[in-house]
């Protein structure tokens, strides 16, 4: 019958205890019968490098497994939540801010009551100041900044002073002054289109 050679223990944990258990029990690296070969023992070692060596293979494929995925995982998530957390420019925050405004006015404007109508009017000539002030016109009153604007950079100049005159009434007159529905959709109008041109709403 053929020497078909030695049994072949590739990762057989059974086999790699019993090699250790002997190890630990022999009577030491010799050539007598309770003893352990120098051959054996060094077959043995070869077995357990190779037995640690695929393990630590596996454990590095599956740490680098593990790490793909995470990363993967933390850049979908980044993705997902960037607009969260993006930094809000101070222009667009403005920008924000009075469009809510504008919102607020225009129910106001659409409101039937009078006193919505002329408090529309107020907070828009109030928006219109502080345009002004942001484009760089000068002055103690809106008045004094309108009267300084070129109309060649401000092409709705007469809609700002159009609108700006019935705020004054409004506010020198008080009730006495009477709003019609028409004049103050019409001021509201002129208001618009200053703000429009300016980029304001």
């Amino acid at each position: 019958m053929p020497n078909q050679g030695p049994p072949v223990h590739f990762i057989n944990l059974e086999y790699f205890f019993r090699l250790l258990y002997d190890l630990l029990h022999g009577a030491g690296v010799s050539g007598g019968s309770g003893g352990v070969s120098a051959d054996h023992l060094l077959v043995t070692f070869s077995h357990l490098w190779l037995l640690v060596t695929v393990l630590a293979y596996l454990f590095s494929l599956a740490a680098i497994g593990i790490m793909v995925y995470a990363t993967m995982r933390l850049y979908q998530t980044r993705a997902e939540e960037s607009h969260k957390y993006e930094t809000v420019t101070e222009e667009a925050e403005r920008a924000q801010v009075d469009h809510s405004r504008w919102n607020h006015i225009m129910s106001l404007i659409e409101s039937g009551q009078e006193n919505d109508w002329r408090q529309a009017i107020i907070e828009a000539d109030i928006m219109l100041d502080e345009l002004l002030t942001r484009l760089g016109y000068q002055g103690d009153s809106l008045g004094e900044k309108l009267r300084s604007v070129n109309s060649t950079h401000f092409q709705t100049l007469n809609n700002a002073w159009d609108a700006h005159r019935v705020r004054n009434e409004i506010a020198h007159q008080g009730s006495a002054y009477q709003l019609s529905e028409h004049l103050a959709h019409r001021t509201i109008a002129n208001y618009e289109a200053v703000f429009r041109e300016h980029g304001e709403i």
